[in-house]
């Protein structure tokens, strides 16, 4: 992923997606107003940061992107498989229990929250369809990156071989340390023999991006682009649940159609 600066707020973008109509990017911690265990740029409204904060940081994101804050379909995530369709009708909702978004509607914004879980960005350019899905371990294991990309099929009569997907910045397998229980229903989710848990000594290590990039591919997604970016290890840019010891923000992430 390549990285820029708007007006103070710092945005991690896909080459994939690059002069092809689609706004996106991957908003870090840093330019916003919360303090303590929040700073800075915390937009999770539920976390407990002083609301007035969330929305300053809101409000420096919004000017920064050039996006209105009625154009914005957002989801209550709940770490499910349920995945739908935002029109023009939706603009400025939040949508109830729902883990992944698609649209075709352009001046759209999906706009989720995240803090270790694995982002996943969804382009089909033949149709010109975006979508967004929220893959923690749960989300994974129950099948939301299956969904997301039937979702494509569904709603828009997408090919999974024409789409595009970005797996942006979360929890690596270098510091996802988990129980038996998790790293067996992660597995079990993907393909056989997919090599997405490690053991060292007594320890499991859970590569959940890994996880979803062979549940995209799986799925017959055509292209498959990771950003490598762990948010434990980089806990200075990044919001990280496992890293800030529950207590933390939420970091954007957003994708348009701009045209």
């Amino acid at each position: 992923m390549h990285r820029n600066v708007l007006d103070g707020i710092v945005r991690y973008g896909f080459a994939g997606l690059e002069g092809v109509g689609v706004a996106h990017g991957a908003l870090t911690r840093l330019g916003g107003v919360s303090q303590g265990p929040f700073a800075t740029l915390n937009l999770g409204h539920t976390v407990g940061d002083d609301p007035a904060a969330v929305e300053e940081n809101h409000r420096r994101v919004l000017a920064a992107l050039q996006i209105r804050r009625e154009q914005i379909v957002s989801p209550y995530q709940v770490h499910g498989t349920a995945v739908r369709w935002a029109g023009k009708a939706d603009a400025g909702s939040v949508q109830e229990a729902t883990d992944g978004l698609v649209t075709a509607t352009p001046g759209i914004a999906l706009f989720f929250r995240f803090a270790d879980c694995v982002p996943v960005l969804l382009f089909d350019p033949l149709r010109r369809v975006v979508g967004l899905a929220h893959a923690g371990w749960r989300g994974a294991a129950k099948g939301v990156v299956a969904a997301a990309v039937a979702a494509f099929t569904h709603h828009a009569g997408s090919r999974p071989g024409d789409l595009w997907a970005g797996i942006g910045p979360a929890i690596g397998p270098c510091c996802y340390r988990v129980g038996a229980e998790v790293a067996t229903a992660v597995a079990n989710a993907c393909p056989p023999e997919t090599p997405v848990v490690r053991q060292e000594a007594d320890a499991l290590y859970l590569d959940l991006p890994g996880a979803v990039r062979a549940q995209l591919i799986a799925a017959g997604v055509g292209q498959v682009e990771m950003s490598g970016l762990c948010t434990s290890c980089h806990n200075d840019e990044w919001f990280s649940h496992r890293a800030d010891q529950g207590r933390t923000g939420r970091f954007g992430v957003f994708i348009m159609l701009e045209r």
